[in-house]
């Protein structure tokens, strides 16, 4: 088992953030992530850090698909995994309604076959078998129309890899099995290992999608977990559950969140309620209150090293390939090197 260090969103946390990277490197972590939403993008921060590290890896959890054209998209990943040597990782997903449609001003759409074509462009601009060409549901190019002076162009530089590494974030089964069928790893967010019966019927749905030339043993399921470190249980819970009020109460709308779905299908359906109608209702105190200890404890490790290493046991049986530590804590990540490395 892996482990992989996500530093979220750049500022979020008064943190050294190349401080924890260097640590992380140093350590033998397999990964590096940062992420976006609609505040600090993904790229700027993780080609800050690469440049700070020496061997990790480094990975986008996530760049979102409606933010960047596919092409856009495969020059940033080429550039940087030809600066890092051949590091890059890229993390991508829908994001959601909220901010598909809010933020950046596109059309939510069709995400499954969005993201089918999204690869295909990609993968076939790091090629360079031809110049580019591709008339989809969703994607055009050359564009049709318009000035009616667009040509197949061929990417300019040669990438150091022709298939860097693909992983697709994803929550529900339609989504699980196209990252099993189309991508290198997949990025489950609250994920419990305790529920992984119900993935691994739709990542073998994905898998069998893709067809025997799939490799299924290198398929990297590198899912993220909150670790926070402390000898008091309960605190190290309380520190957990804004983050599970938040998304499961305001991460999209009443009948489009995805997270709500989640715990729903985890059996918290009650709870979640109970949250998303005290969020939703600016009563954020009683949506935490809300968050029961046991989804907690099924999607984080919490509390002192020794229960930490109790519950990793549950994590190492589970399938998932890379642990990838959501903490702002040093001391959390030296922790998990010396249990998990």
């Amino acid at each position: 088992m892996q482990l992989g260090l996500n530093l979220g969103y750049w500022g979020a946390e008064a943190v050294d953030a190349v401080a924890l990277a260097q640590e992380a490197d140093r350590l033998g972590y397999h990964s590096l992530w940062t992420a976006e939403a609609y505040g600090s993008d993904a790229v700027s921060p993780l080609v800050w850090l690469a440049a700070n590290t020496e061997r990790i890896r480094v990975g986008t959890a996530i760049m979102q698909m409606p933010a960047r054209t596919p092409a856009m998209t495969a020059m940033t990943a080429a550039t940087i995994d030809l600066l890092t040597g051949g590091r890059m990782l890229l993390g991508l997903g829908v994001s959601g309604p909220q901010v598909v449609e809010g933020w950046h001003g596109a059309p939510y759409g069709k995400p499954l076959g969005r993201t089918r074509e999204y690869v295909e462009i990609v993968r076939a601009i790091w090629s360079r078998e031809r110049p580019l060409e591709h008339h989809g549901e969703h994607y055009d190019i050359p564009v049709r129309g318009g000035l009616g002076l667009g040509k197949p162009l061929k990417l300019i530089i040669h990438p150091l890899r022709p298939r860097i590494p693909i992983y697709l974030a994803a929550v529900g089964p339609k989504n699980v099995a196209l990252a099993a069928e189309l991508g290198e790893g997949w990025l489950p967010v609250f994920f419990s290992p305790d529920r992984m019966p119900i993935y691994r019927e739709w990542l073998d749905e994905g898998f069998a999608r893709a067809g025997e030339d799939k490799d299924r043993a290198s398929f990297d399921i590198a899912a993220t977990v909150n670790v926070q470190l402390g000898d008091n249980v309960e605190a190290c819970r309380n520190a957990i559950k804004p983050m599970l009020a938040l998304y499961i109460g305001g991460m999209g709308a009443r009948d489009k969140n995805f997270y709500f779905n989640l715990a729903c299908r985890y059996g918290y359906e009650q709870a979640a309620h109970r949250i998303q109608d005290a969020f939703l209702a600016g009563k954020k105190m009683e949506a935490m209150a809300a968050v029961p200890d046991e989804l907690v404890d099924e999607v984080a490790l919490c509390g002192p090293r020794e229960r930490i290493a109790e519950r990793l046991s549950a994590w190492r049986s589970s399938g998932v390939t890379t642990i990838i530590c959501a903490t702002g804590n040093i001391d959390a990540i030296r922790t998990m090197a010396e249990l998990a490395l």
